[in-house]
């Protein structure tokens, strides 16, 4: 007989990484991912910033600079999350490191 091993895939959690990340010492990314929505729909995700910074003045500053909406989302696991509609993974990458909020290598961008 020859035995396999098979893996069921399981639904495709965008923050599973986040959580792992999460022990003492681990060094805090910002971390920037896209998430399908329906048809060509798609929603960028902003999460792990620094938690002294306000989050809806970014917010805020990130939807004049890229014509795009959005919100900031209370996770129960992950804190604050910013919301912005559209692909915007790189437009977020070099306002962050514009802006001097965090550096290059502390950002990991996620998605297809």
């Amino acid at each position: 007989m020859v035995e396999l091993e098979l893996e069921i895939p399981s639904a495709f959690d965008p923050f599973a990484d986040a959580k792992e990340s999460g022990g003492a010492g681990a060094k805090q990314y910002v971390h920037v991912r896209i998430q399908q929505r329906n048809g060509k729909k798609s929603l960028t995700t902003v999460q792990g910033l620094p938690k002294e910074l306000s989050y809806e003045r970014i917010l805020k500053t990130l939807k004049k600079d890229f014509c795009c909406n959005g919100n900031v989302v209370q996770d129960k696991e992950l804190g604050k999350v910013i919301q912005l509609q559209g692909d915007q993974r790189k437009n977020v990458q070099n306002f962050l490191v514009n802006q001097n909020v965090v550096k290059k290598d502390q950002i990991k961008i996620h998605g297809f």
